[in-house]
């Protein structure tokens, strides 16, 4: 799949259109536009019967520009990408940093389009698209869009795999503010893909993106506890207090305060965290290495054992969860 990265090094996941997709759709929207084209035609030879023959070109040509470049302009416009070929195809047009397209993307999409696909019958749609690594035929080239495909099958969903129940919570006292952006999508391009990875490489990967991530913050990562895990629990504790965020924000929106209303605290495990204690069973060989990690209160130091006072933080500076 050929993601597309913003400027802000965000990868979207959008996948380009290939040529017989996009020629099935373009299929569907050049017979609706032709029958509409015959239509209007018709309805404006019987109007202007009594013209003569300079003033029907004249129409004729009007009527030519109106509703076979004009109308799939408009179209795209209004619509936001989305004609009606392709709304049945799943596929939209979009720019190329995968925001919605406005009218002069379109413009230079249906200038195009006259010479590439109508006045060519689309042979040079056609090469273009086929020379192009994701797709694109001059139109999209010279409006700076692409047609990606939208509705994907929920199999292919990249998503970050969810850290071990011991380890959620436990870096509620870690001050992320300082890791930079492209860290974090490195991290989560390498939990969406650990698993394609050769066990060495992933390791390794895992490794280098740990410790990148302890230097920025400050506190080293616990010893006893696999890397890959390590990260995936540090990018939960960020996304939890993402939601922790939204959430104050949209009660003190609601209630017309500036205050946080009764979310959660900023920092803390949030709903979906579930605590740290864990359920004391041994989890051995899983998605986070191939090493056995051991029984909750053993596995991960500084959280107190059922029946136990609450032990001090411990000595590599992340608090105990809650």
């Amino acid at each position: 799949m050929s993601e597309l990265v913003t400027g802000d090094a965000v990868v979207l996941g959008l996948r380009p259109a290939k040529l017989p997709s996009r020629a099935l759709a373009l299929s569907i929207d050049l017979v609706v536009v032709g029958t509409a084209f015959v239509l209007v035609s018709v309805g404006l030879a019987v109007a202007t019967s009594g013209l003569d023959a300079a003033a029907f070109a004249a129409v004729s040509v009007a009527t030519f520009l109106l509703v076979l470049v004009g109308a799939p302009i408009a179209v795209e416009t209004l619509s936001h990408g989305r004609s009606l070929g392709k709304l049945a195809c799943g596929l939209r047009v979009v720019r190329d940093d995968g925001g919605p397209i406005r009218f002069r993307h379109a413009l230079v999409r249906g200038a195009m389009g006259v010479v590439e696909i109508l006045m060519t019958l689309g042979v040079v749609a056609s090469i273009a698209s086929l020379v192009s690594a994701r797709g694109r035929r001059l139109g999209d080239v010279f409006a700076g869009t692409l047609v990606v495909r939208e509705r994907l099958p929920a199999g292919r969903s990249a998503s970050v795999p969810p850290p071990p129940p011991w380890l959620v919570g436990r870096f509620a006292g870690l001050d992320l503010s300082a890791v930079p952006d492209e860290l974090w999508l490195a991290v989560r391009q390498y939990l969406t893909r650990m698993h394609q990875l050769d066990a060495d490489v992933g390791r390794a990967m895992a490794g280098r993106l740990a410790g990148e991530l302890a230097g920025w913050t400050g506190v080293p990562a616990p010893v006893g506890v696999p890397a890959a895990a390590y990260l995936a629990a540090v990018v939960n504790e960020r996304q939890a207090r993402d939601a922790h965020r939204m959430f104050a924000a949209s009660r003190s929106s609601s209630d017309g305060s500036g205050g946080t209303g009764t979310g959660w605290p900023m920092g803390s495990p949030g709903p979906a965290g579930g605590g740290g204690s864990g359920s004391g069973a041994s989890v051995g060989k899983g998605p986070w290495g191939s090493e056995a990690v051991p029984d909750a209160p053993a596995a991960a130091p500084g959280v107190p054992a059922a029946g136990e006072d609450p032990a001090p933080p411990a000595a590599t500076g992340f608090a105990p969860p809650a």
